[in-house]
């Protein structure tokens, strides 16, 4: 819903009903995550994407369909379904589609949702996809000290709320089953949460030529990235144009971070320094901690050195095994661009799995995504 709450916030605050399609679940190659929004406006426009152009001319007749009735339905599209290939979902995946009615009574908390993502609070929405009739629809809005709505019981709504929390503070989105007053093993009533949590950190240790490129391809990513050097000369905005440049030593940067609790298990750190007086401190900080990814660059001589520094430094070598050094994928790169390329295309496989291969030499699925779909199929419109 992000990238459409303008457009969805404008409708609302004009009072006027908008048709939103939101993708809850997907297996195997599905082209959208869950979260992806499309609306289908007041005047008729179609905004956001459910599928990349698969099924959104199905869609879009559905949404008109459901703002007309207000009532919202759970529908799925796949190579299975009869009606795949007819609405054009051929790219080999599943997805579940949650449409509804969008206005100021069925959303009341809009704005206030609104407001935290435009203040990068973290926040969370949980809507009840599958459920009883008069639960279906029904949504409850979370932030890591407050709530508002109700998905229809108390106990509901608290185990909920703790559920959610956790999402939120690993920014996932994603659906949550329980049973239809709360109870954790039941399975009769599906939420689906879409976190709203502050961008992911990517922090950058090096104020060097290939800095500024891996920056650059980290803004592009959707980190909030961050340029820390010791040396004033060279961590500067001129150099570093719409950047966040922090001008201390590395280690005590993140450590300042770590205090303060504005790093998580998404932060990537890129340490491009090569020089053991900066890279290994933060190193040793680094490695310390859950961090999605941490890498180091230099030569391979640089790394049986900084290696050798870290373990006299007391660092277990179970640490030392998930620093990625020398930095980067073997994609022959030689300019700070291609560098920066290397580097990105190895913090997304570790994210998602991958392992680096050429896609045009491999069989299977293409997309490292759960390829089971639930036992009971949601039901159609």
């Amino acid at each position: 819903m992000r990238e459409v709450l303008s457009d969805l916030l404008g409708w609302w605050t004009e009072g006027k009903p908008v048709g939103m399609a939101t993708v809850v679940s997907t297996w195997r190659s599905a082209p959208r995550a869950p979260g992806a929004t499309m609306l289908i406006g007041p005047d008729g426009t179609a905004v956001g994407s459910v599928s990349g152009g698969c099924v959104e001319a199905a869609v879009y007749e559905l949404g008109r369909d459901v703002v007309d009735s207000g009532r919202p339905v759970l529908v799925r599209y796949g190579v299975s379904d009869d009606d795949a290939f007819a609405v054009g979902l051929t790219c080999g995946g599943i997805i579940d589609l949650f449409v509804e009615r969008v206005d100021p009574q069925s959303f009341p908390e809009l704005g206030a949702v609104a407001t935290a993502v435009t203040q990068g609070r973290p926040v969370a929405v949980a809507t009840v996809v599958t459920g009883e009739v008069d639960q279906v629809g029904r949504r409850v809005v979370i932030w890591p000290d407050d709530r508002a709505g109700s998905l229809g019981s108390a106990r509901l709504d608290d185990a909920t709320t703790d559920d959610v929390r956790g999402l939120l503070a690993a920014g996932r989105t994603g659906t949550l089953r329980y049973g239809l007053d709360g109870e954790r093993r039941g399975d009769e009533l599906t939420v689906f949460v879409a976190s709203f949590a502050p961008p992911p950190r990517m922090l950058v240790f090096g104020a060097i030529d290939f800095a500024a490129a891996v920056a650059q391809l980290g803004s592009f990513l959707g980190y909030r990235v961050t340029v820390c050097d010791a040396r004033a000369v060279f961590a500067t905005n001129r150099r570093f144009p719409q950047t966040e440049v922090v001008v201390d030593w590395p280690h005590r940067y993140l450590a300042a971070e770590l205090a303060a609790g504005r790093v998580d298990g998404r932060t990537v750190v890129c340490v491009l320094t090569h020089d053991p007086k900066f890279d290994v401190p933060v190193l040793e900080l680094a490695l310390a901690h859950p961090f999605a990814y941490v890498g180091a660059m230099g030569s391979r001589r640089t790394n049986d050195d900084r290696i050798a520094r870290l373990r006299e430094a007391g660092v277990p070598d179970d640490r030392i095994d998930r620093l990625a050094s020398p930095i980067g994928l073997d994609l022959g790169a030689r300019t700070p661009e291609e560098t920066a390329v290397s580097i990105a295309a190895e913090i997304i496989a570790a994210r998602w799995g991958g392992g680096g291969q050429r896609l045009s030499t491999m069989d299977g699925r293409i997309h490292h995504e759960p390829d089971t779909p639930p036992a009971v199929p949601a039901p159609g419109p």
